[in-house]
């Protein structure tokens, strides 16, 4: 995900000249994306001989670099006409309040919501704010997303041969998940679980949908809000999971340094048979490794008093600069790369969910399982408000500490719980 990142592209203007002709518009977009580099730039020059426009996608890589590129631009009021932004949602409506971001509701809402309607509602959601939004944000769509991740549990199907599992039958519940994972590591000696902890956005995401499964998003909501403190026996029972895990003996040795990149690796290579990621995995293990044989399948429930969320939404947005003097050539460069031909385009290159409702045909098998979870998404830009980022930090960094075994849960839970409160006195 690519997610923990706030990360907004930025870049110069390349605006016309009094010595350039009105056809010799240009926009400039500026993104993060590694991926899609080669299939963004098959694209432009795509809409160039279909519109006369030329197009220009530039990548800033890694995503701290372009994060701070595009605050440096802001500052500057040297935005492109085209950027995006990971991270929370308040930052997202910071950049709407201070103007950079053009609201795109009466594009959307023309010709009786047309374009609004084209895209699956929970990826549309992240990039709307709704009436009375906890961050002064005026209602309105304020970007285009232009594909959709859903977080999933990942297994190896070769593996579950081997070690004498059914291929076609995956853990329901923690405890079907740690007993398949120790017969795995008995039988072949290969790690039970392997995932980025070193990166904490991971580690939370698979604690946020531990905790709505076990307190229920209500609950978890009023945590955020602060009606509810983290040293709850119902968190203690979220933290405590961690510790299950380490204390199974299915981790991963280095798991809680492992960047998403070596996890990705380590299992593309068959070197553990369960792992946690999002759906563009499937582009990365086909680059990695073609012929592995794996399938995605949703949280092992922890409990079943509640339902199950699944982490995601909206992948990659798309900005449009409100001060751009291209900006309505923008939004129509945008409402041609999220149409069905182009978004099929995406599909088959970069092997990532559309961002709008696509005949499930065109999609590969892989990414078709995935479908179905869709209704159950969840995400911090669709909460009412999203928890301060100090204790998000803390809480990653105390689940890290959790699976080294160098702290306990209720210890965990205090810290958490003692940096809310510092943080609510101010």
């Amino acid at each position: 995900m690519k997610f923990i990142i706030l990360a907004l592209s930025l870049g110069v203007i390349s605006g016309c000249t009094p010595q350039k002709k009105p056809q010799d518009k240009k926009i400039v977009i500026w993104h993060w994306m590694t991926d899609r580099q080669d299939a963004f730039n098959q694209l432009a020059s795509r809409y160039e001989a279909k519109e006369g426009i030329e197009v220009e996608f530039k990548l800033f890589f890694p995503p701290d670099i372009y994060s701070q590129k595009v605050i440096a631009a802001a500052r500057a009021g040297n935005l492109p006409d085209i950027f995006g932004i990971l991270g929370e949602k308040k930052t997202l409506g910071s950049f709407v309040n201070a103007g950079y971001i053009l609201n795109l509701n009466s594009y959307m809402e023309a010709n009786q919501g047309k374009w609004q309607e084209s895209f699956y509602p929970q990826t549309l959601e992240v990039v709307i704010f709704r009436e009375a939004n906890s961050y002064g944000v005026v209602p309105g769509i304020y970007g285009v997303p232009i594909d959709t991740t859903v977080m999933q549990f990942i297994y190896n199907k070769s593996l579950f041969k081997e070690a004498g599992l059914n291929p076609d039958i995956y853990p329901e519940t923690v405890e079907e998940f740690l007993d398949f994972a120790q017969r795995a590591k008995n039988k072949l000696g290969v790690d039970g679980f392997v995932c980025g902890w070193g990166e904490g956005w991971l580690l939370n995401a698979l604690a946020t949908e531990w905790a709505i499964n076990i307190m229920g998003e209500s609950k978890f909501i009023k945590t955020i809000e602060g009606e509810f403190p983290y040293t709850d026996k119902e968190w203690i029972k979220v933290f405590s999971l961690f510790a299950k895990l380490r204390e199974s003996g299915i981790l991963a040795s280095n798991i809680a340094t492992m960047i998403n990149k070596e996890s990705e690796d380590a299992f593309s290579k068959g070197k553990a048979i369960f792992s946690f990621n999002g759906s563009w995995a499937v582009n990365v293990y086909k680059q990695l490794s073609p012929n592995l044989e794996y399938g995605f399948f949703a949280l092992p429930k922890a409990s079943d008093k509640f339902p199950i969320k699944v982490w995601g939404g909206a992948g990659s947005s798309f900005m449009v600069n409100a001060h751009s003097p291209q900006k309505e050539e923008a939004v129509k460069f945008l409402q041609w790369i999220t149409s069905s031909e182009q978004q099929e385009f995406l599909i088959k290159e970069t092997n990532n969910l559309a961002a709008i409702k696509i005949s499930e045909e065109i999609l590969p098998d892989i990414l078709r399982t995935l479908i179905d979870d869709l209704d159950t998404l969840t995400h911090p830009n669709i909460w009412p408000q999203n928890e301060d980022s100090r204790v998000i930090e803390v809480m990653n960094r105390g689940l890290q500490q959790i699976v080294m075994g160098i702290k306990s849960p209720e210890v965990v839970a205090q810290e958490i719980q003692k940096t809310k409160e510092r943080i609510s006195r101010r």
